[in-house]
């Protein structure tokens, strides 16, 4: 049985072998093929660390196939590692299939030590850099591979011994240190090892190099990295390549040096080198910040021959791979050398305007262009970001349900963030969680954060359908009424003080950062009407106003897919008139109550149809618990009782107590199992009759206006094709009387929405009597998964961290379990009805992944939050070329 081939030289592999070689050793070796300045190496197979990770063994034969390739780079580099008189130094990085920056671990200046230190002072002449890349592996060395067994050796401990050296020695930065200074820092760094370690440090360069590729592997699987897949929904199981290469110095003199540029601007997109340099410095230096780099342009300055020649390597490295690309260089005694090329990651807006301008130059097509722009990049279009953290630290993380930043006065309820609005401050609400009666507390604040709930909870839902950046399952929030404050991992924030959400990331800061406007280029339009040409599904909105309905279409929306009315009795306005509906002691008190709200919701319709001109509308009657629209039971209980003992008297003390027993009489264990929609609807049918008098009554007075009017009207919460069967035919007689009154007839259908398990499993009964499905995933998944969205934050992210979850269900559709209830439902639902329209209105409707497996389980529309419109459009698109074939996979 042959051997398994382990270990590839760069010569022998190219850039279509990422899954095995990783990105970083695929690309090495597709430079070394079109002869660019790449130093000799040979990249670990990413089945060598997946090996390893199984077993927690080498695979057979890795460490002899490792010899023989390092044999190979000997002798192509004229040197050898452990050599004292003509030494090799090595670099051991990691590198899988997609990018990772940053999220695993490298080794620099590998086979240094005593003696070999000794070959490089003599082949260079200069003691100062052969000291300064010892000590430099000395601590790296000792941090990356071995602080694990050993924590005292964590890379802190040796700059606090490096500090006092300089500290010592009068010297600002590390490059003011002598090489006198340097080589007492490597004596100082070996004490320190041997006493934290309890053994000499490891001078074998064989030992060194074999230590160095364990730990590559192990780090594979460290928090960061696992953390980072989580976010990037990159799969566990892919492993990391290991990329061994011959080492050149930056840090030899002045007419060394090292940088990272990338071919076009990374946050704007501009056609123009972008990048930064340091002159007499190793790589690690820009990339950890240890000194201030200068820009690009300054090498031109400094080695115009260089720049010139890097200037070309970039052209032509992006010319061969048609992408926009990241670029490691280091400079050696005024000779370039290539150390690294991938796929730039940028930002949105430079995403957009880099696919436009390649497809203007002939570069890309059409479907490469919209396939390289990852859908949710979109979002970062619409929202203001935070400008600038500084040198701010986060003092908590939550779920970053609402995209965007935000900074503002602390409010603790509603009522204070209106008043605080209203009094010209910026606010941020701070609740455990949000319900119905937030919305006006919400509207008035710049971004919301709860201690409790997930993606999809209330203050979640609503965030995005308003575009407030917010924050949901904040747990290590602690809120102290009493006091007017809240405790978060031991920092306290007084109400009225400031803090900054980055609802984007899930970061929490206790001071007062900037945000920047979401900026919209002319590339915008054109990249999104490349994505409708090639889309198929149609995209909706969810809007309860003319306002949003206005936004929706602004963003190419092409309908309302959902529309809530229950939003609709929250007004301040309305809501004595809802209390009145909920509290009458009779059906004539209840119907008197109704009387009053049919205009206002008439109203509300009218401008919704109005704005959007045409275009089907799909308004779900009432679907909340009525005791949502009622004062809190405890916060009741608590009024009264207060009441009681300031003055038993007190005349609206029995109004009051009242109230309390009507609550009371409401009062459900599980309300979102309870009475709520399609039941609400039957146990108070007076309510849905005057929501379709008001639907149908909107429609034939923007009709006669000269208007086309396509009104959807959606029954929620259906379990049983009985219940459509019975609340339709009510409803209907309601629209056919309203038309007859108006003298208008307008197009309206009936439908339902599914959104629990057993509607899904009998759609071949609920399609013969609804004209549309529009599947509510929300409720679908936590019926189907037995969850509540809103408690779901304390468990969740465990879940996934364990791996017992691969992805948030809440967050993008389970395709295996609920997906499979959605393919049965729309294969049943049109063997009875072919020409049912089948659409999504959960919040998965806006996800991309959800969006794609909506188009392939033929779904006509989605409809998503109107922030999410576009991101939605171009999933749609991708999800068309990927079946074709003609996209690009898209590095993560």
């Amino acid at each position: 049985m042959s051997e398994t081939k382990c270990v590839y030289l760069f010569r022998e592999g190219n850039a279509t072998m990422k899954g095995l070689l990783g990105g970083k050793g695929a690309n090495l070796c597709e430079m070394t093929n079109i002869g660019l300045p790449v130093p000799a190496g040979f990249t670990i197979t990413t089945e060598s660390c997946n090996e390893y990770s199984k077993t927690g063994e080498w695979p057979a034969g890795l460490w002899e196939q490792t010899l023989s390739a390092l044999a190979d780079v000997e002798k192509d580099m004229g040197k050898k590692l452990g050599d004292a008189a003509n030494p090799l130094l090595i670099s051991v990085r990691s590198g899988a299939k997609f990018s990772m920056p940053g999220m695993m671990d490298t080794v620099l200046n590998l086979g240094l030590n005593e003696e070999t230190l000794k070959g490089i002072v003599a082949a260079t002449g200069n003691e100062r850099f052969a000291y300064d890349a010892y000590r430099r592996f000395l601590m790296m060395f000792s941090d990356i591979v071995l602080s694990e067994d050993f924590p005292k050796l964590k890379k802190h401990s040796f700059e606090v011994i490096f500090d006092k050296l300089k500290e010592q020695k009068g010297a600002k930065v590390d490059t003011e240190v002598d090489a006198e200074g340097l080589k007492k820092l490597c004596e100082q760094y070996k004490v320190y090892f041997k006493e934290a370690a309890g053994r000499d440090f490891p001078t074998d360069p064989k030992e060194q190099l074999k230590l160095a590729i364990t730990a590559v592997f192990k780090s594979w699987n460290n928090e960061r990295a696992v953390i980072y897949r989580n976010r990037e929904r990159i799969a566990h199981d892919l492993g990391t390549a290991v990329n061994i290469q011959a080492m050149v110095f930056g840090n030899m003199g002045d007419d060394c040096g090292t940088g990272v540029a990338f071919t076009r601007n990374a946050a704007t997109g501009d056609n123009k080198l972008f990048g930064e340099f340091l002159k007499n410095a190793q790589g690690e230096d820009v990339v950890a910040g240890v000194r201030t780099p200068e820009p690009i342009d300054q090498l031109e300055n400094e080695f115009p021959d260089i720049y010139n020649e890097f200037a070309a390597i970039a052209q032509r490295l992006e010319d061969h791979y048609r992408e926009m690309q990241d670029i490691e260089f280091t400079i050696e005694k005024g000779r370039l050398f290539i150390l690294q090329c991938r796929a730039g990651k940028r930002t949105g807006v430079a995403a957009v305007k880099i696919a436009v301008e390649m497809v203007g130059e002939g570069r890309i097509t059409k479907e490469e262009a919209l396939t390289r722009v990852p859908p949710e990049a979109l979002e970062q279009l619409l929202n203001p970001r935070i400008k600038n953290t500084g040198n701010a630290k986060p003092i908590a993380t939550g779920m970053n349900a609402g995209p965007g930043g935000a900074s503002g006065k602390v409010a603790l309820d509603s009522k204070t963030a209106i008043a605080m609005a209203a009094a010209g401050d910026t606010v941020i609400l701070v609740r455990k969680e949000t319900n119905p009666d937030d919305l006006g507390g919400m509207l008035a604040s710049k971004g919301v954060l709860t201690q409790l709930g997930g993606r999809t909870s209330h203050a979640a839902l609503v965030a995005r359908q308003y575009g407030i950046p917010t924050i949901c399952g904040c747990g290590a929030l602690k809120i102290d009424d009493a006091a007017r404050s809240f405790t978060v991992n031991g920092v306290t924030v007084k109400e009225g003080e400031v803090v900054t959400i980055d609802g984007t990331l899930g970061l929490v800061y206790n001071v007062e950062l900037g945000t920047e406007p979401a900026t919209m280029t002319g590339d915008f339009g054109t990249f999104m009407g490349w994505a409708d040409e090639y889309r198929k599904l149609g995209v909706r909105a969810n809007a309860d106003t003319p306002e949003h309905a206005a936004d929706a279409i602004k963003l190419g929306g092409e309908g309302i897919g959902l529309c809530r009315t229950e939003h609709m009795f929250l007004g301040s306005e309305r809501v004595p008139f809802v209390r009145n509906m909920i509290l009458a002691e009779n059906e004539t008190v209840r119907d008197e109550a109704l009387a009053k709200l049919l205009p206002m919701q008439r109203a509300d319709f009218v401008g919704i149809f109005k704005v959007m001109g045409g275009r089907p509308v799909t308004v779900r009657l009432i679907d909340p618990p009525l005791h949502e629209f009622l004062p809190g039971l405890v916060e009741l209980e608590v009024e009264v009782c207060k009441m009681e003992c300031a003055n038993p008297n007190d005349p609206a003390l029995a109004e009051k107590k009242k109230l309390l027993a009507a609550v009371h009489d409401m009062h459900e264990q599980n309300p979102m199992l309870g009475l709520r929609g399609c039941r609400l609807s039957i146990y108070f049918p007076g309510i849905v009759k005057m929501q379709v008098a008001a639907i149908i009554g909107a429609a034939c007075e923007v009709k006669k206006s000269g208007m086309d009017v396509h009104p959807e009207i959606m029954i929620p919460l259906i379990s049983t094709v009985n219940e459509l069967t019975y609340i339709k035919a009510q409803l209907e007689e309601v629209a056919k009387a309203t038309m007859a009154a108006e003298g208008v007839e307008v197009d309206y259908m009936f439908g339902t929405m599914i959104e629990i398990p057993r509607a899904a499993l009998t759609a071949d009964e609920i399609a013969k009597e609804a004209q549309f499905f529009s599947f509510g995933t929300n409720d679908l998944t936590q019926m189907g998964y037995g969850i509540s969205r809103d408690d779901a934050g304390k468990f969740l992210p465990l879940y996934i961290e364990k791996q017992i979850f691969k992805n948030d269900p809440t967050e993008t559709i389970d395709q295996k379990g609920i997906g499979r209830l959605m393919q049965i439902c729309v294969e049943d639902a049109r063997k009875v009805n072919p020409t049912i329209k089948l659409g999504i209105c959960g919040e998965h409707g806006g996800e991309p992944d959800s969006v794609k497996f909506c188009h392939k389980l033929g779904l006509n529309y989605v409809s998503c939050s109107p922030r999410r419109i576009p991101v939605a459009r171009l999933a749609a698109a991708q999800a068309v070329i990927e079946e074709m074939g003609k996209g690009v996979q898209r590095d993560k």
